[in-house]
């Protein structure tokens, strides 16, 4: 498993030494955006040029219908074809029909849509790829949070949205990458409030099982609230209410486990902002090493270097037993660069 060095960067920096609080893995262990156990042989053999392996896994997710893991491993598989697309070049002619291709390849093109100057007109041009994705399996959600995606970015209006939207609940009532694209959506720095983005987080999380993902979208509003800036107001214990929930569903996974640890991260982010660094302890705890690029690329372009930066200050603060009571609505302390993106956006 060599060649997975490709897709797992460690922490590069001159750091010093500290005694970390009893449970957390030294700097020099901590990984960023490791690939679970099957999606690890996936990107290894896509780096090799074979797509065999990754079309093997997306078709077992469909035929399955394990949509969340399925949409993490599109979103993954996209993310390296970014940087080494000939693998999925050989797939998609040698199976121009696939449906698990042709995911792929449209969550690809909103990768590049995003990130470039032109987004608007981009997201546009991949419509017909988008459309192509929608039609590949009548039962798969996935295309339409891909498509939700990029109604967001195109300024589409609301009644085109809900159309989308009910087309994605129809064939899964409680996928969670659809919710958080319907939460982006309706966020402030989108096209709604921080008071539509909560009451549709709260309203979807009472509406399914404890340990479901969806147990997170209030922690997804609350962060979005935080890094805002501004809008109304939402009250403390509305933030609260969204971490404990979000805590109530960590508990039910096991520590150091691949598979929660983009919620966990992003969970230790806002519990941070909170200034409740006993829990946040908590959960840097249960991360391991198992760091996600995503909510630490959002104050800067190290996201490892903020994930220990912040570890070391939780660390320092909870074991000198140093404590600021809050006052008033709290403040992330992370610089925010640009507006919110959803996911890799």
């Amino acid at each position: 498993m060599a060649m997975l060095r490709v897709f797992i960067r460690r922490a590069r920096m001159s750091r010093h030494p500290l005694h970390l609080p009893a449970g957390l893995p030294a700097d020099d262990e901590v990984l960023l955006d490791a690939p679970d156990e099957p999606l690890a042989p996936a990107l290894v053999a896509a780096g090799r040029g074979d797509h065999g392996p990754a079309s093997a896994l997306l078709a077992a997710t469909r035929k399955a219908a394990d949509w969340e893991d399925r949409d993490r491993y599109v979103t993954r598989l996209a993310a390296f074809a970014r940087a080494r697309h000939e693998w999925l070049a050989r797939w998609c002619a040698a199976a121009p029909d696939d449906p698990d291709a042709l995911l792929v390849r449209a969550e690809l093109a909103l990768l590049h849509a995003w990130e470039s100057p032109a987004r608007a007109e981009l997201l546009h041009r991949a419509a017909p790829l988008i459309a192509a994705a929608t039609g590949g399996d009548p039962l798969d959600p996935v295309p339409w949070r891909v498509a939700l995606d990029q109604a967001r970015g195109t300024g589409a209006g609301h009644r085109v949205f809900e159309r989308l939207w009910g087309e994605a609940v129809r064939r899964s009532p409680h996928h969670y990458g659809c919710h958080v694209a319907a939460l982006h959506y309706l966020s402030s720095a989108w096209h709604g409030s921080h008071r539509e983005c909560f009451d549709f987080a709260e309203t979807a999380a009472q509406d399914t099982p404890h340990g479901s993902l969806m147990q997170a979208l209030p922690l997804r509003a609350a962060f979005a609230y935080l890094t805002d800036g501004g809008g109304a107001v939402v009250g403390r214990d509305r933030l609260d209410a969204a971490a404990d929930r979000a805590i109530a569903l960590s508990s039910r996974h096991p520590a150091a486990d691949p598979r929660p640890a983009e919620v966990r991260n992003l969970l230790a982010y806002v519990l941070a902002a909170l200034e409740r660094r006993e829990d946040a302890l908590t959960q840097l705890r249960l991360i391991g090493p198992y760091v996600t690029s995503f909510p630490w690329d959002r104050a800067g372009d190290d996201p490892l270097g903020g994930f220990l930066e912040l570890r070391d200050r939780i660390g320092r603060e909870v074991t000198s037993a140093w404590r600021l009571p809050p006052t008033g609505p709290p403040r992330p302390r992370f610089e925010r660069t640009g507006r919110m993106r959803s996911g890799g956006y």
